[in-house]
């Protein structure tokens, strides 16, 4: 089957985006059925339920543009996945996890930008570790200072 063509000449025509919003759509009912024991809140005083369902909600609704353009407009065929790209950016997230109590937020996030670099074979290593420690930096930054979480910095260098 050529590029674009769709599913045998059937009415999606860019079955990659098709199966993209699908999968979104499922990302998405997750999240609301895991928040629908939450509380909303009010506008004044948010619950804890109210930010993933508006963020599901939102997702769900640009789920629903992309699956309309993939019955509009020409797209490529679904290509079977990278597992390098999998293996690299899950391998990043359970290595950031398993880092972030004992080593700290300054050495968790440059290890977690590294070993997620190696999902493609165009990154280079330089670039790859000045963004690792600009992204740290601004996280630090971010979660630390600007809104007080007791993320643990380096306990090994300045305790908890």
């Amino acid at each position: 089957m050529a590029e674009g063509t769709g599913m045998s000449g059937g009415r999606i025509k860019s079955p990659e985006d098709f199966c993209g919003a699908i999968f979104l759509l499922l990302i998405c009912a997750l999240a609301l059925w895991q928040a629908s024991e939450l509380t909303f809140g009010t506008l004044r005083a948010v619950g804890p339920g109210l930010m993933p369902t508006a963020l599901a909600v939102l997702l769900a609704g640009l789920a629903c543009v992309l699956m309309v353009s993939s019955l509009k407009d020409d797209g490529p065929d679904v290509s079977p996945p990278s597992w390098r790209g999998i293996l690299f950016v899950l391998g990043a997230f359970v290595a950031f996890g398993l880092a972030v109590r004992p080593l700290g937020l300054a050495v968790a996030g440059p290890l977690a930008v590294i070993i997620a670099g190696f999902a493609s074979d165009e990154t280079r290593p330089g670039e790859t570790v000045l963004f690792g420690l600009g992204m740290t930096a601004f996280c630090i930054a971010l979660f630390k200072f600007a809104l007080g979480l007791p993320i643990p910095l380096a306990p090994w260098l300045l305790g908890y």
